[in-house]
């Protein structure tokens, strides 16, 4: 029904008038484009490319990331999941109870892990 629709092929009509005659270019549109074009390049001779100064690397990395605000994110997502590491919360599975040891108190015989199992949601 659509194919036989008057309004439809109306527009069909309209749509290959439009595509036949290419749009014009307004005389002042194009003496403005010309004239920016010449004030910006004089004498048509390429620009040089500037020289960037060598910085230390932690800088180029800072800014291939994306600066400093991209850093924060990355260092916040960093320390939650070294949190979400240590002390899973009570719906996780232990990363000790998954390696292999029976108490998670046993992973860690040096007391380093005391802290983050003091701190945690799961106390048993």
């Amino acid at each position: 029904m659509a194919e036989t629709d008057k309004s439809l092929q109306e527009l069909d009509g309209l749509f290959a008038e439009a595509q036949n005659e290419p749009p014009a270019l307004p005389d002042h549109l194009s003496a403005a484009i010309l004239a920016d074009a010449a004030r910006v390049q004089p004498g048509g001779q390429p620009a040089e490319p500037a020289r960037a100064a060598r910085q230390p690397l932690w800088r180029q990395l800072a800014e291939a990331l994306g600066g400093w605000p991209a850093l924060g994110g990355l260092a916040a997502a960093s320390a939650a999941g070294l949190w979400i590491g240590l002390a899973p919360p009570s719906f996780m599975p232990d990363p000790a109870a998954l390696a292999g040891f029976e108490d998670s108190s046993t992973a860690f015989a040096d007391g380093s892990y005391d802290m983050a199992l003091m701190l945690s949601e799961d106390l048993q």
